[in-house]
């Protein structure tokens, strides 16, 4: 494939602006970095030349002189241009240091003073090229620069090759870019063979969906519906220079592609891929646009489809490169499947409906059927709306909601203005299915077009529901939009009970008012009873389930059985705001952890074969969340990341998934990653207005620098959550867990007053509740408390009872957590034999976060005496005017512990310890640790 000049990648590049090559500039950095040298090598557009430059920008400044080169296609016959390019600019430094023959040689071959060729002064010019490279070593390190290798002309190429390959130990290094084709081709061995021994050859392969996305953002094109960049991604296969061509031609085009057709290529494009069309026959090039138009092309469709000589035909499209020959199948396949768009826009509209036309009844499949009937039919048809209709309600029922909303598009472009159902009705399904299928982009621009010419009510309403709906978590930007709804509404409870029941999730998103949710949430189920509509009634006593379970109102579990009876409608029962997503979040909340993993693992089951992908992303958090209760910290944070991706694609659920991501993160796996998400999610829901989100998301960020080690930031978060959640009017403390750990924090920069009214708050809604999990990780909260006022044998029996009672609750990472507090608070008095079981059981969890701190704290143990507080203790009678922590504190400044040591001891902070010491030498009239010691030391003696 022949890249034009004027289509590669632009000379304007920094390093900031290479997205998605993290580990290929990794890798490279580390072989630059080493003194070695780097060939780059991938298809045409795929990048190598950006990559390129971002590195050679990197490692100039530690240079003393960087040679570039970069050859075209067109003046590759040009005998020694690659080397004049490359030292040109630096002859005259270095002939004068060359022996006579051979800077004779060089300046003829350069300058074109005098005849000089390979077969004539070989020898001389190889060596003239090895001794300047050598000559400019001598005085920094070297680098050089040399761009699509392929084209460099052949005199070029054989000298520097000759010189790279006897540089040695000379401070000279390559950065090279070379064009190969194949994935798996090894075309660039030729080229690595004239490199240095230590090259490091790394190939620039596609980008990944999320990474097209983002190039595309960064260039302009971020307004794209989802569902367009997605096939932007398909049809470039991942390569950022089609992508990029693509996404302009799409901004620039006024009609955006017709549902189910492929893209619209751009001129630039179809010519750099279709070069090879002409060599063709008419026949094979007919053939090709049949397979192009197909769906899952194969020989046996083709020959249905009229095309009687189709494996010849296509085995010569494979010799000429179009077509990728394959294996393992007898599927048609071409070898980009930008050759497969090119080939389609380029022929005329009459040839392409010819080609559908043969394909509605060659195709096996009724959905194929429909949809090539569609795009070979032109005008209002109502029989090809109905059976485009009927392929759309199959797509749906197979799991395939993405292409249910195509063909519902295509009934409706094809359904009479007078038809029954209405092109206006088919529209909105089709919306409907979008959603379903995550292209939320799609179905507010169906919906948006439909208001600007819709007039039935009842179709307006659903119009304004689905914009308000795509909305998610941004309700805040579509408030203007509800005063509307209602007009249109007027009394009529179907249409009213929809709107009520949006505005529910508006005052619980927007303005964080738990009670005025649950309110809206009932009144829309009795008008959508009153109205006879079942499904919008499960879906609002759901929403109010969820609204009780949260906030510890006591009809929750009366609630979720009415949400529960019967009859149900199939598309509640496993949607993400259904009645059985609120009995799962009851079971969690519940501490029935087993019932809860069953329960949402047949949801996600279910919406998977559904294909919806909102509902996919909230059940994967829920199955998440209950791993990571249980314990199963490795299998938490793989699902986490795996919600996480699929949210970032969709752009479905993202604050929520990187809030339970970085919970994870922080539990198994990358503390520093879990700080990030936290971060992230904290910025995202308070820039949405988004109340009910910002408090789970600092909970997340305080738990992540608990394990980080930053109680003070800790306390800093988690007390915004308590604020938060007092005025949202959330009660039961299982909703988010973070008690526990704000007054472990507080313990730890030394206030345990705080500490314990934190506990004492949380205890009398868990009790209440009858939340056992809570109450037990609370009494372990307390334990910490009573060892910071000097009660250690109590404190002891609390933690071992804490830890009994979330080992048989199924809590693992909290188990062990009790047991890692027990082993600190033992101290040494059994030993590091102690730390042993808190050791066993994260590693069980596979806490590896967790696992660090016992290893830190194992590293503390060694440095500390033997000698524990309680012994010192009794040698201070002199210090009973102390209170409880400040003799524990003076006790070990006794033992001859460091600040930092007896932070670890007793859970303190660092400035906690400064703080009380400075306490204890007002009290006692002393200066110093010093002084500490001679008291107690004064005292003993008599």
């Amino acid at each position: 494939m022949t890249v034009r000049r004027d289509f590669q990648e632009s000379a304007r590049c920094r390093s900031d602006l290479v997205i998605g090559r993290e580990d290929v500039c990794a890798a490279a950095r580390a072989r630059l970095a080493s003194g070695g040298s780097v060939l780059l090598h991938g298809p045409a557009g795929i990048g190598k030349s950006t990559v390129l430059r971002a590195l050679a920008e990197e490692y100039a400044a530690t240079a003393h002189i960087v040679l570039r080169c970069s050859a075209t296609e067109s003046e590759s016959h040009l005998p020694f241009l690659a080397l004049a390019d490359l030292l040109g600019l630096v002859l005259d430094d270095v002939c004068p240091r060359l022996p006579a023959a051979q800077r004779t040689a060089l300046e003829s071959a350069l300058t074109g003073r005098g005849e000089s060729s390979l077969q004539r002064d070989g020898l001389a010019l190889r060596l003239a090229v090895l001794s300047a490279l050598r000559a400019l070593a001598v005085r920094g390190p070297v680098l050089v620069v040399a761009d699509d290798l392929q084209w460099l002309d052949p005199a070029s190429a054989e000298l520097l090759g000759f010189a790279a390959r006897r540089l040695g130990g000379t401070p000279v290094q390559l950065l090279c870019a070379v064009r190969t084709e194949g994935r798996d081709s090894q075309e660039y061995d030729r080229h690595l063979r004239s490199c240095p021994p230590d090259t490091l050859a790394v190939r620039i392969g596609p980008l990944s969906h999320a990474r097209i996305a983002e190039l595309l953002g960064h260039r302009g094109h971020g307004a794209l519906p989802r569902s367009t960049v997605r096939e932007v991604h398909r049809t470039s296969g991942g390569n950022p220079l089609f992508a990029l061509e693509l996404g302009r031609a799409l901004a620039e085009s006024r009609t955006p592609p017709r549902p189910g057709e492929p893209l619209p290529v751009p001129t630039s494009l179809r010519a750099l891929v279709l070069s090879r069309l002409d060599m063709l026959s008419v026949e094979a090039r007919r053939t090709l646009l049949v397979a192009s138009a197909g769906a899952r092309p194969t020989p046996a469709l083709l020959h249905a489809a009229g095309r009687e000589n189709a494996e010849a035909e296509c085995a010569q499209a494979a010799e000429l490169g179009l077509l990728a020959t394959e294996s393992d199948g007898p599927a048609v396949r071409f070898a980009h499947p930008l050759i497969s768009a090119a080939l389609y826009a380029e022929a005329p509209a009459q040839e392409r409906r010819a080609a559908h036309a043969a394909l509605s009844t060659a195709a096996s499949d009724p959905i194929e059927r429909a949809r090539h009937l569609a795009l070979a039919t032109t005008g209002a048809d109502p029989e090809v709306a109905a059976r485009l209709a009927e392929a759309a309600a199959l797509a749906r029922d197979r799991g395939a909601p993405s292409v249910a909303a195509q063909l519902g598009l295509l009934a409706a472009r094809h359904t009479p203005v007078d038809g029954v159902p209405s092109p206006e009705e088919r529209r909105l399904v089709a919306a409907e299915d979008a959603i379903t299928a995550g292209e939320v982009d799609l179905a507010r621009d169906i919906a948006r077009e439909m208001l600007k010419r819709a007039s039935v009510p009842a179709e307006r309403v659903r119009a304004w529901i689905i914009v308000i709906d795509t909305a998610g978590h941004t309700m805040a930007e579509v408030d203007a939009l509800f005063p509307q709804a209602l007009a249109d509404a007027g009394d009529d409870p179907r249409l009213l009970a929809l709107v009520h029941y949006q505005l529910g999730w508006r005052a619980l998103i927007v303005e964080g008012d738990f009670t005025a949710a649950r309110d809206a949430a009932a009144h829309a189920a009795e008008l959508a009873a009153r109205g006879k509509d079942r499904r919008t009634e499960l879906l609002a006593l759901a929403f109010q389930a969820q609204t009780e379970t949260l906030m510890g109102h006591p009809e929750a579990p009366r609630t979720i059985k009415r949400a529960l009876r019967e009859p149900q409608d199939p598309r509640v029962a496993w949607h993400h705001n259904g009645a059985g997503s609120a009995r799962f979040r009851w079971l969690v909340m519940g501490d029935q952890l087993a019932e809860a993993r069953a329960t949402v693992t047949g949801l996600l089951r279910e919406v998977r074969r559904r294909g919806s992908v909102e509902s996919e992303v909230h059940f994967l958090r829920g199955l998440a969340e209950t791993e990571l209760r249980a314990g199963h910290c490795g299998r938490a944070l793989d699902l986490a990341r795996e919600g996480l991706k699929l949210a970032r694609d969709s752009g479905i659920g993202e604050t929520a998934s990187a809030m339970l991501t970085s919970l994870a993160e922080a539990s198994g796996g990358d503390v520093d990653r879990a700080l990030t998400l936290a971060r992230e999610a904290v910025e995202h829901a308070e820039g949405d207005g988004d109340q009910m989100y910002l408090s789970r998301a600092l909970g997340a960020l305080g738990y992540a620098q608990l394990v980080a080690g930053d109680p003070a930031g800790t306390v800093r978060s988690l007390r915004r959550v308590r604020s938060l959640e007092l005025g949202l009017g959330i009660t039961d403390p299982a909703r988010g867990r973070w008690q526990g750990d704000l007054a472990e924090a507080l313990v730890r920069i030394g206030e345990p007053a705080e500490a314990q009214d934190v506990i004492d708050t949380a205890r009398e809604h868990a009790l209440r509740l009858g939340r056992e999990s809570v109450l037990a990780v609370l009494d372990r909260s307390e334990a910490l408390v009573r060892a910071a006022q000097g009660a250690g044998e109590a404190a002891l029996d609390r933690l071992r009872s804490a830890q009994d009672r979330l080992g048989k609750l199924g809590y693992g990472l909290e188990e062990a957590r009790a047991a890692f507090a027990l082993a600190r608070l033992r101290g040494r008095r059994p030993g590091p034999a102690a730390f042993d079981e808190a050791a066993r059981m994260f590693r069980r969890c596979r806490a590896l976060p967790w696992l660090r701190q016992v290893d830190e704290a194992l590293t503390t143990l060694d440095t500390e005496p033997v000698r524990t507080v309680p012994a010192a203790l009794d040698a201070l009678d002199v210090l009973d005017v102390l209170a409880a922590m400040e003799r524990q504190v003076a006790a070990l400044v006794m033992e001859g512990a460091t600040n930092r040591e007896i932070a670890a001891r007793l859970f303190i902070s660092v400035k906690t310890v400064e703080a009380t010491l400075t306490r204890v030498y007002r009290k006692l009239g002393i200066r110093s640790r010093v002084d500490i010691v001679r008291l107690a030391a004064g005292r003993r003696a008599h």
